[in-house]
């Protein structure tokens, strides 16, 4: 902590102390900051919803640390370099909510974050950053690590409330969404480690600081986990905006073989594949849904030229499988049928190859239309960017 202090820690939590809560989420709306947990919802919307509820007792503040989308590893990179930094976030967003207690849900095999993540916590009480009249400013707040079991599902914010309340990690039916009705029936404001680690930058240089980089509708930084058949895989944060095929050459080191890649999976498991032709693809929110890809956690997996897709698809149909819950129909049916025809392409000829595909992609279509949680609505992503960029591909390896 005498370091984190040392480089002008704790000082927005000074600032934001010193003013009202409603100029914490003024600040954090004016700024365009987008939730860098997948969605990319305005942070900003969120806090609003959660402290227009601020008068009402036993609100609560939690922090989404469970990273477990295949190919994601930046929030692990900020817990276990930056730990005051994810802390120091979390205090403001509490504070603009009026939240006294907040929770840290995190990924279970995480024993390095959770070990330093708790020792941070210790320091922060130590140091009166956390506990009782923080800074003398009549504003108490106490924190707490709750690992998960492992659960894929978790990740999604209702899901997770469920397993911190200590049930079964199945979703909840929404509306009402958490900022109504979240843990344990109370205003919840839920965020990502990534996006709750931008906070303390917005309140200490101000909003016109953070729209100073990046595009205009996704401003600031963001972090890339970079892996796959490249050269140097690691997570590097740049400019939102930056294009696809700088970070994989320039950040990178280009590809193991160095041909030009195959393809690459945006978002890991529940994301997008881009071709090729993609290369000069602008990472941010908006360029990428006008050609129909998504920026989801951040993940960059690599697809070599020389390697094949298909076993690369069925390991994802594997894992939705896997993880799926079972609570409804559509999801748990589903992820068995579409998981088995995707065996059945390694013996069809080309033309039932294409026909196969196309009963995966208007399954998994039903799927995203009728499932509970978006673990059901995922496998039609990855499943409908291949049919699109791919389907020849497939036809013929």
């Amino acid at each position: 902590i005498k370091e984190y202090l040392d480089a002008g820690g704790y000082k927005a939590l000074h600032i934001a102390l010193s003013g009202k809560p409603e100029k914490v989420v003024e600040e954090v709306m004016n700024s365009g900051l987008r939730g860098r947990g997948g969605a990319g919802f305005p942070t900003g919307i969120k806090k609003q919803a959660a402290s227009s509820r601020r008068t009402e007792t036993n609100s609560y503040m939690v922090c989404n640390a469970d990273e477990g989308e295949p190919g994601t590893f930046k929030d692990r990179a900020i817990m276990e370099n930056n730990p005051h930094l994810l802390i120091e976030g979390m205090i403001i967003a509490a504070y603009s909510i009026g939240a006294e207690k907040g929770y840290i849900y995190i990924r279970g095999e995480y024993y390095d974050s959770i070990r330093k993540l708790q020792n941070a916590i210790n320091q922060a009480y130590d140091s009166g950053y956390l506990g009782n009249d923080i800074l003398k400013s009549g504003f108490s707040f106490d924190l707490e690590l709750k690992p998960g079991a492992g659960s894929y599902l978790c990740g999604e914010e209702l899901t997770l409330l469920e397993s911190i309340e200590g049930k079964r990690g199945y979703p909840r039916i929404k509306p009402p969404f958490p900022a109504e009705k979240g843990l344990w029936g109370r205003p919840t404001l839920v965020n990502n480690v990534e996006t709750l680690a931008n906070i303390p930058g917005i309140i200490e240089y101000g909003s016109n600081w953070y729209r100073s980089s990046g595009t205009e509708r996704t401003p600031g930084t963001k972090i890339f986990s970079i892996c796959g058949d490249v050269r140097n895989p690691g997570y590097f944060e740049v400019e939102a905006g930056v294009i696809l095929n700088d970070l994989i050459n320039d950040l990178a080191g280009g590809t193991s073989d160095g041909l030009p890649w195959k393809t690459v999976l945006l978002g890991g498991a529940a994301g997008t594949f881009v071709p090729w032709s993609y290369a000069d693809l602008s990472m941010c929110y908006e360029r990428l849904k006008e050609r129909g890809a998504t920026l989801g956690s951040g993940a960059v997996i690599v697809v070599g030229s020389k390697r094949k897709l298909i076993p690369l698809i069925q390991s994802i149909l594997r894992f939705f499988r896997h993880e799926s819950c079972g609570k409804c129909v559509p999801c748990r049916l589903g992820t068995t049928y579409i998981y088995e025809r995707s065996l059945e392409i390694n013996a069809a000829l080309p033309g039932e190859r294409k026909r196969i595909l196309d009963d995966m992609v208007n399954h998994a279509g039903q799927m995203a239309k009728s499932s509970l949680c978006p673990l059901g609505q995922s496998p039609i992503l990855p499943l409908g960017t291949i049919q699109r960029h791919f389907s020849e591909a497939i036809a013929t390896e």
